[in-house]
């Protein structure tokens, strides 16, 4: 029967998932050309001058643009500025979506599990600008709502500036940490919990001998979104960040002038996504997601 059925599909019969592939293949194909194409270009450009006298662009490699970021104090303050926004959003993301993905996959009634999820996930569906601008209501000095909230503790607004823009980051891509945390905590095995309290672990040795060495893959893989995306915004720090300008403020404003230091500046974040991808690589973090 199987020698019949193959005879009938024929010499040309190909699996539908192989079909699908090969659709596929093509437009996944031209997007890693684009991708890595617009890459290169930028790498290249960062190589590059601007004629000073007419303004067009002189293709000699040099380094000058290079040299200028990292001996200004203006640009380096920016760099080093840009890399901490970077790092305490992640650091917050974490430390808020903990708890929530615990409380999801752990203690709330399976039912209602799916509903917690999508509201999660229900600030996503909303516009990035409004969202920035909602918050920089609530930042104001005087009258926004979060001054408000914390006057009866005695505390003021954080207003515009450093930490506006950390708070605003936060609440920005937290989503993106609490659903790796989520899917990393369903798949913990009740009978692992279970042999940690019988062997007398409290609650605290449990999470750091049990739970964290199973989750932390997917804290690796939640802290890759927040931290890249801290690490090239720049429209939160036009909005809520004051005087405070990170990397992309510096490439928005240079673009138009100077392309090539602008490339520059853009090169900057991208190497250091490359790196922390090639430790989180190395450390085999993410082989078991």
């Amino acid at each position: 029967m199987t020698t019949t059925t193959a005879t009938s599909r024929g010499f040309g019969y190909r699996h539908p998932n192989l079909r699908l592939a090969g659709l596929l293949s093509a437009p996944m194909a031209w997007l890693v050309v684009v991708y890595l194409g617009s890459l290169a270009a930028l790498f290249l450009t960062a190589f590059w001058t601007v004629d000073d006298f007419t303004g067009q662009l002189v293709r000699t490699f040099t380094l000058k643009n290079f040299q200028q970021v990292f001996t200004s104090s203006a640009y380096l303050g920016s760099v080093v500025r840009t890399l901490g926004i970077a790092l305490l959003v992640t650091l917050f993301c974490l430390v808020l979506a903990m708890p929530l993905a615990f409380f999801m996959a752990r203690v709330a009634r399976p039912s209602w599990r799916p509903l917690l999820v999508a509201l999660v996930l229900t600030p996503l569906w909303a516009s990035y600008l409004v969202k920035v601008y909602a918050w920089r209501a609530m930042l104001q000095p005087e009258t926004g709502v979060l001054g408000w909230f914390l006057a009866p503790f005695g505390l003021d607004s954080p207003g515009y500036g450093f930490l506006g823009i950390v708070i605003t980051l936060t609440y920005l891509w937290l989503p993106y940490m609490i659903l790796p945390i989520y899917a990393g905590l369903t798949r913990l095995p009740d009978s692992m919990l279970d042999a940690s309290a019988d062997l007398g672990a409290k609650g605290g040795r449990t999470f750091r001998s049990v739970v964290m060495p199973i989750i932390f893959p997917s804290i690796v893989a939640g802290s890759v979104f927040t931290f890249s995306l801290s690490l090239g915004d720049y429209i939160t720090a036009q909005i809520v960040g004051g005087k405070v300008t990170m990397l992309g403020n510096i490439v928005q404003t240079t673009y138009v002038t100077n392309l090539p230091f602008a490339a520059a500046v853009a090169t900057i974040p991208v190497v250091i996504v490359l790196l922390y991808l090639f430790a989180v690589r190395r450390s085999g973090a993410l082989d078991n997601l």
